[in-house]
């Protein structure tokens, strides 16, 4: 029996059920004994030891990454602990890896540790099979779920997104109003985040009217932080393909890019501009500096934070908030 058993039976939401279960008085009397005669008849025991029944919440938020040696996710993970700790919250930290079960495995680790929710970094915790979010819907039953940067639209799962598809599109007429328009773009996942970026780069392009051709979006299969790799990557596209600026999925592909061009000779960004995304360290200790998006990671940290702690605090929070991001000019472009 879970939350999500009890609201169903109930005929009310989840976060009715929490309201009840938290005492709150935002809760009609007849609402509020329909979900505790439920509850009694069910044998239900809410999470973290019966909250909002005498005893005290655990104060204790999970979080999950796939690899926490990421840039991007070593940030975000620096940041919302930071914040939970300044709201009285403790954390407890997986690395789960990009296996599905594994993801899940840990998810329920944390689910059956009890503690007051979770939060999912990445939207590589969204499958395009969405039988494989069971285990994310099975999570929101019992407490709630957010998710940094990805977009899932389910009971008590709430999301904090940067607008990836319109930041690319951004930056890549950015480089077209310079004149240019044969773009590589350069990615190397397939998460919703991912696939949102090169929607934006298709998307500029098909609205200048210029062809898609499928040798100038490609897809380096090898890890991002292996940069020499990249280079050599792009090596072997040049003998086929040939174009005067890159638009990359994160700013590691953006300086693989760079090794490229200096192992080409050629002139950045004279000879190949050059746009990364997310706006990190590497952007600033490469010469030229490298143009990138800076994606509000701190931004999106703060309100995931917010929500979560309004959520525990038993107010009405917005499933979905979507940030812009800005486009951070520097050396690397015209």
């Amino acid at each position: 029996m879970t939350i999500y058993d009890v609201s169903e039976k109930a005929g009310v939401s989840i976060a009715t059920v929490s309201r009840v279960l938290n005492g709150s008085d935002n809760v009609s009397a007849q609402t509020r004994q329909r979900v505790l005669a439920v509850i009694e008849a069910c044998d239900y025991t809410p999470n973290a030891f019966a909250r909002g029944l005498g005893l005290n919440t655990m104060n204790t938020v999970g979080i999950l990454c796939a690899d926490s040696t990421d840039l991007y996710v070593a940030n975000a993970v620096y940041n919302i602990e930071r914040e939970l700790h300044e709201n009285n919250y403790n954390c407890l930290l997986c690395c789960t890896g990009y296996n599905v079960e594994d993801k899940q495995k840990y998810l329920n680790l944390l689910v059956n540790k009890k503690v007051d929710s979770v939060i999912l970094l990445g939207s590589n915790f969204i499958s395009d099979n969405d039988d494989e979010n069971e285990y994310i819907r099975k999570a929101a039953g019992e407490i709630p779920v957010l998710l940094l940067n990805a977009d899932y639209d389910y009971e008590n799962v709430y999301c904090s997104i940067c607008d990836d598809f319109k930041s690319t599109l951004q930056a890549t007429n950015y480089i077209l109003d310079t004149g240019v328009e044969d773009i590589l773009y350069l990615y190397n996942s397939k998460s919703y985040s991912a696939l949102r970026k090169l929607s934006g780069y298709q998307s500029a392009l098909t609205q200048r009217g210029i062809p898609l051709r499928a040798e100038y979006m490609q897809y380096f299969p090898g890890s991002h932080s292996n940069l020499p790799a990249v280079a050599d990557f792009l090596m072997e596209i040049d003998r086929a393909v040939e174009y005067h600026a890159v638009v990359a999925g994160d700013d590691n592909l953006a300086i693989g890019a760079m090794k490229f061009a200096l192992k080409k000779g050629m002139s950045i960004p004279e000879d190949l501009s050059i746009i990364g995304y997310n706006n990190s360290i590497l952007s600033t200790c490469c010469e030229p500096e490298l143009t990138t998006v800076d994606n509000r990671l701190e931004v999106l940290c703060h309100h995931i934070v917010k929500t979560l702690v309004g959520i525990l605090d038993n107010k009405e929070m917005p499933q979905k908030v979507i940030f812009s991001g800005e486009l951070i000019k520097r050396g690397t472009t015209l």
